[in-house]
């Protein structure tokens, strides 16, 4: 990279927020600490900002609605990433996947980020018929793949997801979103906390939010549920709020990461019993590598992937998410053996600082931009 002139990336995204916490707080953080020039291209209607970090956001205005969004936010996205005239775009939706081959071939450098296994998320849609979803899952499923094959690097966000490509991708990387050390971290005694669980992420039916809240009726610890996040509909909503255990939810709406942070230390674990939906039986939930580095311990779904990890490293209990007396009994375990929660959560922080850290990825993010750039 030139001294005087830095090379200019631009990260683009029709769909997340501009804070998005791997976009924003880890991938564009750390292209601009290494020197990189950074735009981040959005589609939020909240205009344009230059962030303390020196990453520019540019924004290319807010769609309402599933299909508007695909098609008018993906086309305005693609006109000011245009105007940016960057060294390198890294693209993170599905739907830029047009835009990402259309800018390779006016000859930019390209690279996409997948972020889920979309072929399988396709199958969890509920929208569409079975036959139909099985029939654009594999239609995808082949795009992606040649796709992939012109573009100047892919990266996977789990090991699974970067197999995919394997032969297939002329660069290909897994980088993995785990956390930043230290940005969760807590030093407050699990003896010292009210009987409080978190669960932080989005509210839906397949996040196995149900059954959580069911189980609260269940336990014996008088334990209450601190729920943060933002509901995927508002009939679910009705759903949630009207089913047995509700009472005992602390309803947070949406938290920033100061937010997470303080609600993460007043709780004595977290739980992420996501419903075993093909998307998730591979996925590594960001949120449970938080609970993890706050130093908390988790109680998971038991998917295999997930048990190595929680069960290999001892800090958390893997429950069958759909179960309710389950899911209560293991909350109630750790609750009433505050010092077995307590050693767990030491178990996980140590797993993540030698591990499961953002410091590690980061590094295989700036040697693959190197790579590219070189």
């Amino acid at each position: 990279m030139c001294d005087d002139i830095p090379q200019h990336i631009a990260h683009l995204t029709s769909v997340h927020s501009r804070y998005d916490t791997r976009i924003f707080r880890k991938l564009c953080n750390s292209l601009a600490d290494a020197g990189y020039a950074v735009s981040l291209v959005v589609a939020d209607g909240k205009g344009d900002e230059r962030c303390s970090n020196g990453v520019r956001i540019v924004d290319a205005g807010r769609s309402t609605g599933r299909l508007r969004r695909m098609i008018e936010a993906t086309r305005r996205v693609g006109a000011r990433a245009r105007e940016l005239n960057a060294d390198l775009y890294h693209l993170h939706d599905p739907e830029l996947m047009p835009l990402g081959l259309a800018l390779k071939r006016r000859g930019k450098r390209v690279v996409f980020d997948f972020h889920e296994d979309v072929p399988k998320q396709l199958l969890s849609k509920p929208y569409l018929n079975p036959w139909m979803l099985h029939v654009i899952s594999a239609i995808f499923a082949r795009y992606e793949k040649r796709a992939a094959g012109k573009l100047d690097a892919v990266i996977g966000a789990t090991p699974i997801i970067t197999e995919k490509f394997r032969g297939k991708a002329k660069r290909l990387a897994n980088i993995n979103n785990f956390p930043r050390l230290g940005e969760l971290e807590s030093t407050l005694p699990s003896g010292e906390k009210a009987n409080e669980v978190a669960y932080v992420g989005g509210i839906s039916e397949t996040r196995g939010i149900l059954p959580l809240v069911r189980s609260l009726e269940r336990t014996k610890s008088d334990v209450r549920l601190n729920l943060a996040g933002k509901f995927e509909s508002s009939s679910f909503e009705q759903v949630l709020k009207s089913s047995e255990g509700w009472q005992s939810v602390n309803e947070l709406g949406f938290l920033d990461r100061e937010g997470v942070r303080d609600l993460l230390s007043r709780s004595i674990l977290g739980v992420v019993t996501l419903l075993p939906t093909p998307a998730y039986l591979d996925a590594l939930p960001v949120k449970m590598f938080e609970y993890m580095s706050a130093g908390i311990p988790v109680i998971a779904s038991d998917f295999p992937l997930w048990r190595e990890i929680i069960v290999g490293h001892d800090c958390g209990l893997c429950v069958d998410p759909e179960d309710p007396d389950a899911i209560a009994a293991a909350i109630d375990a750790l609750v009433s053996d505050r010092e077995r929660a307590e050693q767990m959560g030491r178990n996980g922080r140590r797993a993540v600082h030698e591990i499961f850290n953002w410091s590690i990825e980061e590094r295989k993010l700036l040697q693959l931009y190197t790579d590219i750039l070189a």
